[in-house]
C-alpha cells in the first residue's frame, strides 16, 4: 500500500542501529554501496522513536512510523539490546512485517537461535563484509538464489 509507484530503481530504506560509531559507519557505507538509503540510530530507543514507537508515541492512533524496508541492529547495546528491540518491533502491528537483521561480534548459538525464534530474518557476524550486504540486499529485494 505504497503511495509511490515502486520501481526496481527505488532504493530500499534500511535503519541501521549500533552504539559503536565505527561499526555504524561501516554498515552505513556498505549499505550505501549496495544502493540502499540508510538512516542510522545509536541505540534501540532512538530507533523506536524514529519508527514511531517511542514512549511518548505509544498511544498515538496513527502511529504509522517511518517507512523502512529493513532494520539491521547490533545485539549488544547499552539500555536496550538488539534482542529487546527486535521484540518491540515484532509486537508492533505496524512494524511486525519489517525484516530485522541482528549483528553481533560474538558467535553464540543460543543467542542466535533466540533471535531467530523471536522473528529475526537473519543473524550476521560482525564485522560485516560486502558479500554479507549483497546477501542482505538480495533478501530485501526477494531475489532467489
Amino acid at each position: 500500500m505504497d503511495f509511490y509507484a515502486s520501481s526496481s530503481t527505488e532504493e530500499p530504506h534500511v535503519l541501521a542501529v549500533d552504539d559503536n560509531l565505527v561499526d555504524r559507519k561501516l554498515v552505513e557505507r556498505l549499505l550505501k554501496k549496495s544502493s540502499c538509503k540508510v538512516t542510522t540510530a545509536e541505540n534501540g530507543l532512538r530507533a523506536l522513536e524514529y519508527l514511531g514507537l517511542g514512549a511518548e508515541q505509544e498511544h498515538s492512533t496513527n502511529g504509522n512510523g517511518s517507512k523502512v524496508n529493513m532494520i539491521i541492529t547490533d545485539y549488544c547495546m547499552p539500555g536496550m539490546t538488539g534482542y529487546e528491540l527486535l521484540k518491540k518491533i515484532k509486537e508492533s502491528s505496524i512494524l511486525k512485517d519489517v525484516p530485522v537483521v541482528i549483528m553481533s561480534s560474538e558467535n553464540i548459538p543460543t543467542r542466535i537461535d533466540q533471535c531467530l525464534e523471536e522473528g529475526a530474518q537473519m543473524f550476521m557476524l560482525k564485522p560485516l563484509k560486502h558479500s554479507d550486504v549483497k546477501r542482505l540486499r538480495c533478501q530485501l529485494m526477494q531475489c532467489q538464489g
